[in-house]
């Protein structure tokens, strides 16, 4: 069965810590779902690791549609949720339901999730049955306005970032995650609100963990001090390259076994 919202917040109740990760295709898709990652969350971080771009604010609508689809085709158990990419939903609420929409509707992801004090949104959706995951602390979508990728929730803006988080709840979110904050702020959060809290640089004390799949995995060149890389898949693909390269050249490859008769 899939896993959806009623179970998130079962985990919660029964203080069973849950794990998020990010999958941008199917294989991987295919590879989570089966190790029982219970949400795969289709990210705009998308765009920094696997598409190439500087930062999130490049990713479109098609990228995300795209990369939802796949990660659905090969996820039967998981709950997958799908990003809103910059400037998809913040022009207006109306343009943010008609693109929550599309995720649901054509990309077949079961709840999509939006960064920032986005209440009236989220409410909108809520009421037409689409489930809203939210994002307060760091927002990569605002990283220009906030002068880089900083951590969030220090001093006097500690009680913003809570009152935000209270907000989303009563709005309708369904769960919330709390993004490079002090750990001591991410806790007190996830103890005041009802809904399950997904951390990332949040400290241990949230609901769950999310990180990006490529962090886990060692493929990118640098690690976050918010991630673990838990692999060092980045060596073993290039091993696996010159290995091939040097069977090539001393004509290793292909041998018997590898040819036809």
């Amino acid at each position: 069965m899939t896993i959806t919202i009623r179970d998130l917040r079962t985990f919660k109740a029964d203080g069973r810590r849950f794990a998020m990760l990010t999958a941008y295709d199917h294989p991987t898709a295919r590879i989570l779902d089966d190790a029982g990652v219970p949400v795969l969350l289709v990210g705009d971080s998308v765009g920094r690791n696997h598409l190439g771009y500087p930062n999130e604010l490049p990713v479109t609508m098609e990228d995300i549609l795209h990369h939802t689809k796949a990660v659905v085709r090969g996820a039967p158990h998981a709950m997958v949720v799908a990003d809103m990419p910059f400037m998809s939903y913040q022009a207006s609420v109306e343009e943010g339901v008609r693109n929550a929409g599309r995720l649901i509707k054509e990309g077949g992801a079961h709840a999509i999730k939006l960064e920032g004090p986005q209440f009236e949104l989220v409410h909108r959706l809520t009421d037409i049955g689409i489930p809203a995951m939210a994002h307060v602390g760091l927002t990569p979508q605002a990283v220009l306005g906030l002068g880089g990728y900083r951590v969030q929730g220090r001093g006097e803006t500690g009680e913003q970032v809570r009152e935000h988080a209270r907000q989303l709840e009563k709005a309708g979110a369904f769960a919330i995650v709390l993004e490079a904050m002090p750990s001591d702020l991410g806790t007190e959060i996830t103890q005041e609100l009802q809904i399950p809290t997904i951390g990332i640089g949040a400290g241990a004390g949230t609901d769950g963990q999310v990180l990006v799949i490529n962090d886990l995995l060692g493929l990118n060149d640098q690690v976050p001090k918010l991630a673990k890389k838990y692999a060092d898949v980045r060596s073993v693909i290039r091993e696996a390259a010159e290995a091939y390269i040097r069977d090539v050249a001393d004509g290793g490859f292909p041998d018997a076994d590898h040819s036809y008769s």
